[in-house]
Parts: C-alpha cells; structure tokens; sequence
C-alpha cells in the first residue's frame, strides 16, 4: 500500500469512528503501521475525529522522531508506539473513550459472548489497571501493550479502550463491534440472567464469521455511509 492510501484510510477511520459515537473533543487517536521501516502515521493533536484529512497525519518512528507531516503529535503517542513495538502482528490501533465501552471499564465486569459481536474478541479483552492518567510515557506504554497481550482489545480502567488489527479496516470494524458488543450486554442484563454463548461455539461461529473478505465489504460500507451523511468534506471523491 503506498503512503498516501494509508494516511488516507488513517483520515477514514477517524471520520467512521466519529459518526459511530467515539467522538470526545479533539481527543482520541488512530494510527496504522507503515509497510516499510519501523515506523507508522497517527492522526494529528487538535482536531476532532471527524475533521482528520489525510494532511492531518503525522509520521514517527518507533522513537517518537518525526518522519512526515507538521501536525502536533498526540501525548499518548507512546501507546501506539509500545503496541507496535510489542505486537509485529498489528497493523492499526485505535484509542477512543466510546461511552458503552469506557462504562464497562468503569467496572468489574468483563466482556461476555452474548451475540455475534463478541465472538470477535474470542480471548476476551484485556485490562490495563495500573492508572486512569494518559500514557504519555514509554514505560506506561510498555504496560498497555502488556496487559493487550495477544488479544484485540484492552480496557484502559476509568480512562477509554485501544484496539488493535492487522490493518485499519480490521482495527476499525473491532472497536465498532465491541462498542455494540457491550451494549447488547448492556441491554441483556437488564432483561434477566445473561445466556453466553458456550466456549467451543464461540471458537466456531468466529472461524465462520470474519474472514477478510467481510471486512473489507464492511469498510467499503462504512465509507460509504460517512459519504451519505455528508461527513466527508475534505476527503477524496470517490473513484
């Protein structure tokens, strides 16, 4: 992929992330891994999710150098570093505060596999509990990336969640589905005992329901669906 398509899809994701409810100010960030070199582009500091243009892009490396673009780099820089770092397997991280999904990690409460939404994040998610401030520093970085794992997602406690992928559309559908993930839990335990779906079944239907061909359907879709609610000033035409 060259570099322009990828600072394009980094502004994508911030505009589906916003229409989708993950919007707080000027907070929250994505970035993707670049193909080439230990490096990767991250959405700029000052503007809301839904005004990223692919110009509002920033390149660093892994040591937090400037490698492209003038926007200011978000303080929290360090946790898209120490992902990628830790994690060769991941191509994009998202860090929002969604309302459902910093409510859970308000709580005590995990996930569970209550519909086809959760059987996404297979392994569960993960907590991070150490602090609520932002991760500004390497070392708190280093943590996230820990308390990850191997997994999809991790909660930070009081504070939001990062999602990783394997690119953007992957990392993009992952934070929408444990968004509605959690509200159907949300909504399930306030009609009665919750029913989860057995292990062995959740190992199933996952293998059956998101294969890569899906998701790029999904990410055509979500594309088109900023397109149609006039959020995509500043975006390329379509082709």
């Amino acid at each position: 992929m060259e570099d322009s398509e990828l600072r394009e899809q980094v502004a994508w994701a911030c505009r589906i992330l916003a229409l989708h409810g993950h919007s707080d100010l000027t907070l929250g960030h994505v970035s993707a891994r670049r193909p080439v070199g230990d490096s990767y582009y991250l959405k700029s500091k000052g503007l809301g999710l839904d005004e990223v243009t692919p110009e509002d892009v920033v390149g660093l490396d892994l040591n937090g150098g400037r490698i492209w673009g003038q926007g200011e780099v978000h303080l929290e820089a360090p946790l898209h570093t120490e992902v990628y770092r830790a994690r060769p397997d991941v191509g994009a991280v998202v860090h929002t505060h969604p309302p459902m999904t910093t409510a859970l990690g308000a709580t005590t409460a995990g996930l569970e596999f209550l519909n086809h939404d959760g059987v996404l994040f297979p392994d569960g998610v993960g907590t991070f509990e150490e602090t609520p401030e932002l991760i500004t520093m390497p070392l708190q970085g280093e943590a996230v990336a820990k308390a990850l794992g191997m997994r999809r997602a991790v909660l930070l406690r009081n504070h939001g969640v990062l999602v990783v992928g394997q690119d953007i559309p992957w990392a993009v559908y992952a934070a929408l589905t444990l968004e509605r993930a959690v509200q159907i839990q949300l909504i399930a335990s306030s009609l009665g005992p919750l029913s989860p779906i057995p292990q062995p079944m959740v190992q199933r239907l996952y293998a059956e329901k998101y294969r890569s061909d899906f998701i790029r359907q999904y990410w055509e879709y979500l594309i088109r669906k900023v397109r149609r609610h006039g959020l995509a000033d500043g975006m390329p035409a379509p082709a």
